[in-house]
């Protein structure tokens, strides 16, 4: 493909639908690292819950008919979300046990847990399927695609809603996005967010009006390890088909940078995940050039970098800001004393 015909179809709806499609296994983990981060736990397992709830999606959704026969079809992929989300949840109740129970550092307690899921999904693959490699041989279902009634009749808006070939988006692509609003709802309009908002900047304040602080806390890790399982499941049953060994590829650790970069909120999280998908859709565009593999293989992390270097310099020009402030508010007072 030469140059004109790559650029041509960057600017074109159908790479938005691919930025719509690349970006959905980010913002679902970036939403629920966000909910993590602002209850004071942040939660860097992400990559590792989203490869375990990709295993297990594909596993469950495709034995189940062989599990439980007479099962209708279109019933075994929701068995997979339902137990890679179970799989996910499992793996964050670990880290909280750990972590507020036990009292262990919840970064160290995380790793470990991105450890054992790398190494534990291929060896299960492995016995169970022979392959260390993928599930290609384990027929698993597709998440269903949704398509949005009359919008495919309309120039651009149809591509893009339905998607590059009218085939619509699968359901948790639509609910990343439905989600972003939900979390916002949660985090602003609802009691349990404001505790949650709480508790994650100051503990004891919090736990000296009444506040559960660890209750908050358990709910907010159970919540990111939902989205971030959803976020893997999308990758397996809705990106693929089947599972690949260490297929998240660090999608995990930037949905955290997506966290930062969007401000800690759930909107400018949304953003900062579609920049990042951006940024993929980009290179397998890129990757049609005679441009070598590895100058456009450095585009997601060269853009993760720049994020969070930007981020850097803006927290401390905020910082900057608040002392300049807090400055002229105390030589104030003394002009007035």
């Amino acid at each position: 493909m030469n140059f004109e015909a790559v650029l041509a179809s960057i600017f074109s709806a159908a790479f938005v639908a691919t930025i719509i499609r690349a970006s959905t296994p980010l913002i679902l983990p970036a939403l629920g690292g966000l909910i993590s981060e602002l209850a004071g736990v942040i939660n860097i397992a992400l990559e590792g819950i989203m490869l375990t709830a990709a295993f297990f999606g594909v596993l469950v959704s495709a034995l189940a008919p062989t599990w439980l026969p007479g099962l209708p079809l279109w019933l075994a992929p929701w068995l997979g979300l339902a137990a890679g989300v179970l799989a996910g949840v499992g793996l964050t109740l670990i880290i909280a046990f750990f972590h507020l129970e036990l009292g262990a550092d919840i970064i160290l307690a995380a790793l470990g847990i991105n450890i054992l899921a790398s190494g534990g999904t291929v060896f299960m693959m492995f016995a169970l399927t022979g392959d260390k490699g993928s599930t290609s041989t384990l027929a698993s279902p597709a998440m269903p695609s949704l398509i949005i009634p009359l919008v495919n009749r309309i120039p651009f808006v149809g591509q893009l809603l339905n998607a590059e070939n009218l085939s619509g988006y699968n359901v948790i692509t639509y609910f990343a996005f439905i989600a972003v609003v939900l979390v916002w709802l949660f985090l602003y309009r609802t009691p349990l967010g404001t505790h949650l908002r709480a508790v994650g900047e100051n503990p004891a304040a919090a736990a000296s009006v009444g506040i559960n602080v660890k209750r908050v806390q358990y709910i907010a890790l159970m919540l990111s390890g939902v989205l971030a399982a959803l976020g893997g499941i999308n990758l397996s049953m809705g990106y693929l088909t089947l599972f690949q060994a260490n297929m998240t590829s660090g999608r995990g650790f930037i949905a955290l940078a997506a966290v930062f970069l969007g401000n800690k909120n759930p909107v400018g999280t949304l953003i900062a995940a579609l920049i990042f998908g951006a940024a993929g859709a980009l290179e397998a565009r890129l990757g049609t050039l005679a441009i070598p593999s590895q100058l456009v293989t450095m585009i997601p992390p060269i853009v993760t970098i720049a994020a969070l270097v930007i981020y850097n310099l803006r927290r401390q020009a905020q910082v900057a800001a608040n002392a300049r402030r807090f400055q002229e508010k105390m030589e104030a007072e003394q002009k007035a004393a």
